[in-house]
């Protein structure tokens, strides 16, 4: 057995076809959907994801504003400028890219942003709607997850999850999302003990740790799903995510490749989640 591929390249473009299709929608009502995205120092791969989002922007027809402010900025000056983007009716979604320098308290720039415009889905607002199954905004990674099992029509109803990863970005929101849609979820992490038993009980599995092969072909139940939220290198240098890819394609009925399946997924919820929040100024 070969395992499907989930193309988080091909979703993408489907899904933002989708989202400029809506713009242009808002457009011609007079609204054209905003997002502020703040760079505080040099991190190279902070820049490339900002340039990325930028770009995500211009291809489906938003309006971007890129701040850019050197590693110095104090926690004052940045949660000014928050509070200013708050208040700018042009801007739906305000996005602040992390890690911010160890001067500032991230969270507390995170919880400066107002909810509505939280389109990162980090701020605590939007972690209590998820866990109460309110209207808010999920966090961009977990949910484009979330639509990569809708569209190779997994039902989640019963299943059991076993989520590898425990964070507040990916881990937490993605069981919380899973449990939504009635799968039993069982969460795993450092402390677990055996998780090889845990995961070998899975219809779908969603490894985000940031750590190369801690899922590997044996620990794989024979036709599982297999989504793998990790970025790291190989000894080559190679992009690479947390699952033994070429030994656990072999066992999987679907799995996600990296690159080119949860990353361009993560950007394009960032889109639906400012559309959304565009939107929502008609209501």
């Amino acid at each position: 057995m070969t395992a499907q591929l989930i193309d988080g390249n091909a979703l993408s473009r489907q899904l933002r076809a989708d989202v400029a299709a809506r713009v242009q929608a808002l457009k011609t009502r007079g609204i054209t959907p905003g997002l502020a995205v703040i760079l505080v120092g040099d991190n190279p791969a902070s820049q490339v994801y900002v340039r990325n989002k930028v770009k995500a922007c211009e291809d489906t027809g938003m309006h971007s504003v890129l701040e850019t402010w050197p590693a110095t900025l104090t926690e004052t000056d940045l949660l000014a400028r928050v509070d200013a983007m708050n208040r700018d009716p042009a801007i739906h979604g305000i996005l602040v890219q992390l890690p911010l320098p160890a001067h500032v308290d991230a969270q507390k720039v995170i919880e400066a942003i107002d909810p509505a415009k939280d389109v990162d889905g980090f701020h605590i607002a939007s972690a209590g709607a998820l866990m109460t199954g309110m209207a808010g905004f999920w966090p961009c990674t977990p949910y484009g997850c979330m639509k990569m099992l809708e569209h190779i029509g997994f039902e989640l109803r019963g299943k059991h999850a076993v989520v590898i990863g425990r964070s507040n970005i990916v881990g937490k929101p993605m069981a919380l999302m899973l449990l939504q849609k009635n799968a039993t979820v069982t969460i795993c992490h450092s402390a677990t003990q055996d998780l090889k038993a845990q995961t070998l009980q899975a219809d779908v599995i969603v490894a985000a740790v940031g750590k190369r092969n801690v899922l590997t072909a044996d620990m794989v139940k024979p036709g599982a799903v297999v989504i793998d939220v990790g970025m790291n290198r190989n000894d080559a240098g190679k992009l690479c995510g947390d699952v033994d890819f070429d030994g656990v394609k072999e066992v999987a009925g679907w799995i996600t490749p990296v690159p080119g399946g949860v990353g361009p997924m993560t950007i394009t919820m960032l889109m639906v989640n400012t559309l959304e929040s565009a939107e929502r100024q008609l209501c």
